[in-house]
């Protein structure tokens, strides 16, 4: 049984995009890979394959941006101003959204190695393309991007797994699916291999590396309740069912450093009746990010947050939490006729669940579970504190908000006057957890003490320390593939000086 992975040098765990830079990197420096994945092929690929593929990268106006995208045409660059996004405002996004908790080494490599890293990227093969269609909005018939986000991979998640793993096969590295890893193997100089579970029996696989990129614990209802606190086991989960939480438990029976914060997630609107875990039919469009246009409605029929306090990439991953927080754990976002045209695409599916009325007193009388009263006279409050003599533009911070309200809003004030009337239910979807182990600043675990396990390394979400209480849009991938390349870079040169 154990000769068919033969003798690698680098066994990386998990199939998803930091688990495959990892294997791609090490490959580069002439190591024997494998990668060894949990889920069966049509579900392989982990979080990454349910996302919507934005990458957030530092660039300097769309010459860059055509090092990552050479087929961006000379008419799409003339038709859109894409701006620029700085190493600077990269760090101030990742400080001020994490309230200056963000690991300043951590922070430096993800920032710096951005552009290289998707440079990289696509040599192996990766596609992209300018994001459209999900973050630029046409004003004066030009294209304007928003939010630091003007890239994203080609075919969504879905497309980055299959040009990786596509990569990754054509440099000879085998994925084995069904094979989880259960236990990490000691020796007297560290980490020695993995033991994995094919059916009923156990396989021990020995290599001189082992790369743990095998994700977070969001698909764990018992670790969501145990470290994120009450309710949390109720929550949705966008993604795969096989983030567990294994991988981060491994390492911590060989002693490493639990690191970041473990009590935080990124936490989404996501459909109220998506199901439990993530849908590859549907993908990442049970989520619903035009909130900061409309008003979000919790049970009691009042507003419970400022829609419009930033640009959806700055608060989307913090809101699901919020949502949880509301009575019965739900919410409905409300649109009028004037907005509904520039939802995002994702409310435009067929599984999503919706109401639509002529009048706010029929829509009131539509919402599942929110006292109708409530809602008719929250919105009429809304709709006389609304600055309507401020113009509303959705592609900058406007400065639209409301006056005299208990929770204003401070962007996008929208008054909800023109029929039909539209309402999405949400309640909240857990996207990753930001809990992890300590690493160093070429990828390898530390232990409790502070130095590094040897032969131990770990990359994408089981990197603690860079994301607490919220998250730049964008940021997942990037850093998976950041560290995912800096951990197999560091084993790939370890294991060919042995």
């Amino acid at each position: 049984m154990e000769s068919q992975f033969g003798n690698p040098d680098v066994i990386v765990v998990g199939a998803g995009n930091a688990a495959a830079c990892a294997a791609l990197a090490a490959r580069e420096h002439g190591a024997s890979v494998i990668m060894l994945e949990a889920a069966p092929l049509e579900e392989a690929g982990g979080n990454s394959r349910y996302t919507a593929g934005a990458m957030r990268v530092v660039f300097n106006g769309p010459e860059d941006l055509k090092q990552i995208i050479p087929d961006l045409t000379d008419e799409e660059i003339a038709g859109a101003d894409f701006g620029s996004y700085t190493v600077d405002q990269f760090y101030d996004d990742m400080g001020r959204l994490t309230e200056y908790k963000t690991d300043p080494d951590l922070a430096e490599i993800l920032i710096t190695k951005s552009l290289e890293t998707l440079i990289w990227m696509r040599k192996k093969g990766v596609k992209f393309q300018a994001s459209f269609g999900r973050q630029a909005h046409k004003i004066d018939g030009k294209f304007k991007f928003f939010g630091g986000l003007a890239c994203e991979t080609w075919g969504g998640g879905e497309g980055l797994v299959e040009l990786e793993h596509k990569a990754a096969i054509r440099d000879g590295i085998k994925i084995f699916y069904e094979t989880p890893v259960i236990e990490l193997l000691e020796g007297d100089d560290g980490i020695i291999g993995v033991k994995v579970r094919i059916g009923n029996k156990k396989v021990d696989i020995h290599s001189k590396a082992v790369i743990l990129a095998s994700g977070g614990f969001e698909s764990n209802a018992e670790m969501r309740a145990r470290y994120l606190g009450p309710n949390w086991d109720l929550a949705k989960v966008r993604g795969t069912r096989f983030n567990t939480g294994g991988g981060l438990n491994m390492a911590l029976k060989v002693g490493a450093m639990p690191y970041g914060q473990w009590s935080g997630c990124h936490s989404v609107s996501w459909d109220m009746n998506a199901p439990p875990f993530g849908d590859l039919v549907v993908g990442d469009s049970y989520q619903k990010h035009s909130y900061p246009y409309g008003i979000m409605i919790n049970a009691r029929g009042e507003r419970f947050v400022d829609e419009g306090a930033d640009i959806r990439n700055y608060t989307y991953a913090k809101y699901g939490k919020v949502v949880l927080e509301q009575p019965s754990m739900f919410a409905w976002q409300v649109f009028d006729a004037k907005i509904s045209p520039k939802l995002r695409d994702e409310y435009r599916i067929r599984q999503v669940t919706k109401v639509q009325a002529n009048t706010i007193e029929e829509l009131a009388e539509k919402l599942e579970g929110v006292d109708p009263k409530v809602f008719v006279k929250t919105v009429k409050e809304f709709n006389e504190s609304v600055m309507t003599d401020v113009p509303l533009n959705l592609a900058v911070k406007d400065g639209r908000g409301t006056k005299g309200l208990s929770i204003p809003k401070s962007n996008w004030a929208n008054t909800l006057d023109t029929a039909p009337f539209e309402a999405y239910g949400v309640t909240c979807g857990v996207t990753f957890t930001f809990g992890g182990v300590k690493i160093n600043n070429h990828g390898q675990v530390e232990n409790e003490a502070g130095k590094p396990i040897p032969g131990l390394y770990a990359a994408g979400e089981m990197v603690g320390g860079l994301f607490y209480y919220n998250y730049p849009g964008g940021t997942g991938l990037t850093s998976g593939a950041v560290f995912g390349k800096l951990a197999g870079d560091s084993a790939g040169i370890a294991v060919t000086q042995k």
